[in-house]
């Protein structure tokens, strides 16, 4: 059975503040986690996650969040990022049938997709993670997760639950090396006595660099290079 995606972890200096501006942007209730703050996913919505790190540096970020329609307009959308913190990058003004782009309380980038767009139709308010990576590693994650490929054009991709929900979206280009690849990563889970299995079927999906923590939670990189970890779901 293939592991489940608990959610993309931010490093950040306050975990505690980064978690109350996405619960309150996505109407999720904040839970402790092992060290850190998870804003739980469901119905299809992957989850984020926040725990302590050094904060944004002069790195490019490896992946952001695009939030869309889903019970209220792009407009509304903007408004409610505004009021519980955010700020508009450019401008400041955002003209109809157009991407907004904005910054959270912790400087990290995210955009609101212009209404109408089809192509995050039903995804839900978390449309998409979009990640800066190939189109190996897209193909890796879509066996890793058993998740299928609903696009591929040129060397993008992204893949998406078969129960729908946020998709994963990967760029096609290889990661600059300027770009920071410990501070956000992937954390999925198995039951215990998965794990030994799936982190060796990962391993011949084409993951590398085992490590163990003290928690026993291993630390694996994908073929692009970039780190994700494996859990138990009882830890």
């Amino acid at each position: 059975m293939a592991p489940e995606l608990l959610a993309v972890t931010f490093r950040t200096p306050d975990p505690q503040r980064d978690a109350k501006f996405w619960g309150a942007v996505l109407d999720r209730r904040a839970e402790t986690d092992r060290g850190g703050v998870v804003l739980a996913g469901g119905g299809g919505q992957v989850g984020l996650r926040f725990v302590a790190g050094p904060a944004r540096g002069d790195k490019e970020p490896l992946l952001h969040l695009h939030l869309s329609e889903a019970g209220r307009s792009q407009n509304e959308t903007i408004a409610a990022c505004l009021r519980f913190g955010a700020r508009l990058r450019g401008s400041g003004h955002v003209r109809e049938g157009e991407i907004a782009y904005l910054s959270d309380v912790a400087g990290g980038d995210f955009c609101v997709i212009e209404g109408g767009n089809s192509y995050l139709a039903g995804a839900g308010p978390l449309g998409e993670v979009t990640c800066d990576g190939t189109r190996a590693v897209g193909q890796f994650w879509s066996r890793a997760l058993g998740w299928p490929l609903v696009w591929e054009e040129g060397d993008e991709t992204a893949i998406q639950s078969p129960a729908g929900g946020t998709k994963l979206a990967w760029s096609g280009d290889p990661v600059d090396p300027n770009t920071d690849r410990e501070r956000q990563y992937f954390v999925l889970t198995v039951a215990a006595t998965q794990l030994e299995p799936e982190v060796d079927r990962l391993i011949t999906l084409g993951a590398s660099d085992r490590a163990v923590g003290d928690r026993g939670d291993v630390t694996l990189r994908d073929p692009d290079g970039t780190a994700f970890v494996v859990r138990t779901t009882a830890g």
